[in-house]
């Protein structure tokens, strides 16, 4: 696969599958600035996945491994002491597609806030759980077994269920 066929096909994923880059970055980047930054670093490695991508997984999967794995790789860096590459020109244009920003629903923000809290695996397990992943799917994306995503899972519903009864006692 040439260079172009590698951007034409990552803008196709951009337009089909935006969303999902979307929920990995609102729950591993918390700032503007840091938004834009992970949203960049994902596409770079999503582009850079491209040739090893064999269907033998569909492309959401995909797509959520590369995101979780860069925004894992992203959070445990830092942002700290990060080499940027040089891009070619079609990736620079590919690169300033704003990413979505925050939404005007409350109950949305309070979950993204919520998941924004937990530990790394924690936010994966629900992202991809909220997205409608079955345990053996998360297991696969995550490297973890599917008992345990089922007692990441039952931990997570109680943690969010406690921290909304609190909030309404709050409110």
């Amino acid at each position: 696969m040439d260079k172009r066929q590698q951007t034409k096909l990552l803008d196709e994923w951009l337009d089909r599958h935006c969303g999902i880059i979307f929920k990995v970055v609102r729950a591993y980047a918390f700032e503007t600035f840091d938004q834009d930054d992970l949203f960049q670093e994902i596409v770079v490695q999503l582009w850079k996945s491209i040739p090893r991508f064999k269907s033998d997984c569909s492309e959401p999967t995909w797509i959520y491994r590369v995101a979780l794995n860069a925004a894992l790789n992203w959070s445990k860096k830092e942002r700290k002491h990060r080499k940027r590459e040089t891009l070619s020109a079609d990736m620079e244009m590919l690169l300033n597609r704003p990413p979505p920003r925050k939404s005007h629903h409350p109950k949305l923000e309070w979950l993204y806030d919520q998941i924004g809290q937990m530990n790394e695996i924690d936010r994966s397990v629900t992202l991809l759980l909220l997205e409608g992943y079955s345990y053996r799917e998360i297991s696969g994306i995550l490297g973890i077994t599917e008992s345990n995503v089922g007692v990441k899972i039952n931990r997570i519903k109680k943690r969010l269920s406690s921290a909304s009864e609190q909030e309404g006692k709050d409110a």
